[in-house]
């Protein structure tokens, strides 16, 4: 220690024309500048420090505070989307409800044409029966006359005779006379 006060001693007693020297102490003569440069440092480099310690807090609370608020939107885009996705889950469920229920309908509708249909045609072709048995007893009786009638001129005409047959004649054109007198 004495080395260190005689150091500071020797400064203030500088020969002011004298010569110059060298201070051969390594020990003190490190400690003096280190204690200089360090001085002069935290003089001169407390406000530089203290102005990059207090860029670097604002930095750090900045893209905290910007964290907690990306984190914040985060939440808030995670709820809405979770509500959405509550809604389109019901929506699904209303839709597969109704789904189910409108191919019900449809089913029961579609029987129930398909069986309007068959009746329909059930009717239609009762009616084309009826049709055809109807056409066949008209067409049966028409031959059945036609062949009565054959028979009855052909009875008529080997029984009757020319006097007989002239007869006849008249007697039916009086009896359309005496209709058309009486429609008049």
């Amino acid at each position: 220690m004495k080395n260190v006060t005689d150091s500071f001693v020797s400064l203030g007693h500088w020969p002011s024309a004298g010569s110059f020297g060298f201070n051969t102490d390594i020990f003190s003569t490190n400690l003096i500048n280190l204690s200089v440069v360090l001085g002069v440092l935290i003089f001169f480099g407390k406000g530089v420090l203290s102005d990059l310690l207090d860029n670097r807090k604002r930095r750090i609370l900045n893209t905290i505070q910007n964290s907690e608020e990306l984190r914040g939107g985060a939440i808030e885009q995670l709820e809405k989307a979770r509500a959405r996705l509550r809604k389109v889950e019901m929506e699904a469920d209303q839709f597969r409800v109704n789904g189910y229920s409108e191919i019900e309908r449809e089913k029961l509708n579609l029987i129930n044409s398909t069986s309007k249909t068959l009746e329909q045609l059930e009717n239609y072709k009762n009616e084309t029966i009826q049709f055809e048995q109807q056409r066949a007893i008209n067409q049966v009786r028409q031959r059945v006359f036609q062949q009565a009638l054959r028979g009855a001129l052909g009875t008529l005409n080997s029984c009757l005779n020319n006097e007989l047959h002239l007869r006849t004649i008249s007697a039916n054109i009086g009896m359309l006379g005496s209709m058309k007198e009486i429609t008049d």
